[in-house]
């Protein structure tokens, strides 16, 4: 989902659907499953890296870094939209879901990083967009064109001469409308996003079975997994009853779970996932807990893997709430100790960048909160989620004209601000903070022109400390954010009690601590986090003397156990 960070919370669900392995622990939440146990590593392809110099990214520039994605640790790649798409929403509006767009390169690219990936153990999601095409997609095309259409049902229409279709908000429509008048059949269509986003109607079963069969196709090139963008969103009651008035402020509970949603999750299981030694990461964990659990308990049949963003979005221009962020990531983890499984994730590219969110991107202490961040991040419990460029340190790209941004949902409210008299000023400092431009700025490889990402005129500015926070730079650096990461994920390989350990919570009352415990059969593990720029005690009623520091991102701790500015500790205990 193409979430607009300025007016929006939303929750994501990411489940991941895959061959079982042996289990080797008798409790169902923690049987060992390989996409447990991954590290997913989520690659934006138009600003990763640019091979033919037109300053768009593409699969060429990804396959020639194929062996620095190896050398992270990681063991799955999330892929944007790589789909043919007249791309006013970054190829979140596909054309044609079986062929590639054409600013990526070709099918037979896409081959050679497939296999690529395949040859260095590295598994392949792809972004799958089912809620909505584009509006030239061949189905719309058709669509449109006549009222008898065969293809009239494959998305929502609202014949005009009928009484006024209930008000529905657009997260993207300059006007926040998501009714779209065409004059070709005197219609309206209904787009939650872009206007150039129809949703599609899953109540169509014929529509539902061309999705398969594209689901299938990708399967059967051999990919392993995929994510459903927005899915949450897909089911509709379509008679369209009036909302409360106001209901776009919070408009998850009326968009999320709606009828048949789960009828569809078990077809689409049924006729694909069950099919395919695949992974689906699908966006949309309802509205509470049970809903999440109907989604991914293992006896539903549906999905897998919960991804939730109820702490994520706490993260404001103006700070965000410490204590409700420890107790959001706990209590979630309690609810799922059991049964169903977590994802961990502090960024995407729905978001600015992790280290202006949650960290402290000032110069003094960007590199460790950076540390300290992903510190939390791989010692959790749950699937971990890391955005390219966040092992780097990357940081929001300060961009402060609207001429900067390309962001097509922030160009729109930007405008629709400035028509309903909005203080702008106050609008540009919060997209400066929020604009998920941010976090698509080019990747920063070295200090060289366009920081190595393209010889060509980039299609966004690249960040405009790219000469400082590159990958050459910290590459040969043993104290460098990029070789801590490394460091963080061959421990996580090697400590199973990081993946299926009990995570036990400590010192909850800390304001600046975040304390826990991770541990499975005889290993123990103390998780100490510092969360702010001052020196702070924990108080979590374990002795550390005789324990093992395996990682720590200062390279000398204070002799009294305080933890200095964003310190990050781990202990194996005795």
């Amino acid at each position: 989902m193409k979430k607009y960070l300025c007016s929006i919370t939303l929750l994501l669900t990411f489940v991941l659907i895959g061959k079982s392995q042996t289990s080797l622990v008798t409790k169902k939440g923690t049987d060992k499953k390989w996409w447990k146990e991954a590290i997913v590593y989520q690659i934006y392809p138009r600003s990763f890296k640019d091979s033919d110099g037109d300053g768009v990214g593409d699969l060429k520039g990804i396959i020639s870094q194929l062996d620095y994605i190896k050398s992270l640790g990681v063991n799955a790649v999330w892929l944007n939209p790589i789909y043919s798409s007249p791309n006013d929403d970054n190829g979140y509006d596909v054309s044609d879901y079986r062929n590639i767009m054409k600013d990526f390169g070709t099918m037979a690219d896409f081959d050679l990083l497939l296999k690529g990936l395949h040859q260095r153990g590295i598994k392949l999601v792809m972004d799958f967009v089912l809620n909505h095409s584009s509006d030239e997609h061949e189905w719309f095309k058709q669509s449109k064109s006549s009222r008898t259409s065969p293809y009239r049902d494959y998305y929502h229409w609202w014949d005009a001469e009928r009484v006024k279709p209930n008000y529905r908000y657009s997260l993207f429509d300059v006007n926040h409308d998501a009714w779209k008048y065409d004059s070709t059949t005197n219609s309206f269509y209904l787009h939650y996003f872009s206007r150039k986003q129809p949703d599609l109607n899953w109540e169509n079963p014929k529509l539902r079975k061309e999705i398969y069969d594209i689901m299938k196709f990708w399967a059967d090139k051999g990919i392993d997994g995929y994510r459903l963008d927005a899915f949450q969103f897909a089911a509709k009651d379509t008679s369209f009853p009036a909302f409360p008035k106001g209901f776009e402020k919070n408009f998850v509970p009326y968009y999320a779970m709606g009828p048949h949603l789960h009828d569809y999750l078990k077809e689409m299981n049924q006729e694909v996932f069950s099919k395919y030694d695949v992974m689906t990461v699908a966006e949309g964990a309802g509205n509470n807990f049970q809903d999440a659990h109907d989604l991914v308990d293992a006896d539903r049949m549906e999905l897998n893997m919960a991804y939730a963003f109820d702490a994520i979005d706490l993260a404001k221009m103006e700070g965000y709430d410490f204590m409700k962020f420890k107790g959001t990531f706990t209590k979630w983890d309690s609810v799922f100790e059991k049964e169903g499984w977590l994802s961990i994730f502090l960024a995407s590219h729905d978001q600015a960048r992790i280290v202006n969110r949650f960290g402290n991107a000032s110069p003094e202490y960007r590199d460790l909160s950076s540390k300290m961040l992903s510190t939390f991040l791989l010692t959790m419990r749950g699937t971990p989620y890391i955005y390219n460029g966040d092992e780097l340190a990357m940081t929001n790209a300060g961009f402060q004209k609207i001429s900067d941004f390309r962001d097509m949902p922030t160009l729109n409210e930007y405008q629709y601000q400035l028509n309903h008299g909005a203080d702008m000023d106050k609008f540009m400092k919060r997209i400066e903070f929020e604009s998920r431009d941010n976090a698509r700025t080019p990747f920063q490889w070295d200090a060289s022109k366009n920081a190595g990402f393209s010889t060509g005129n980039p299609w966004i500015q690249v960040g405009a400390n790219y000469k400082a926070i590159n990958r050459a730079a910290q590459e040969n650096d043993p104290q460098s954010v990029l070789n801590y990461f490394r460091k963080l994920t061959a421990l996580r390989k090697k400590y199973p009690a990081f993946v299926y350990g009990k995570y036990t919570l400590l010192d909850k009352s800390n304001t600046a601590i975040y304390a826990y415990t991770r541990e499975l059969n005889d290993k123990k593990f103390l998780v100490l986090l510092n969360f702010s720029d001052h020196i702070a005690k924990a108080n979590t009623g374990i002795k550390i003397s005789n324990a093992e520091i395996v990682l720590a991102n200062y390279s000398k701790q204070l002799n009294n156990g305080d933890l200095q500015p964003y310190e990050a500790v781990i202990y194996q205990l005795r």
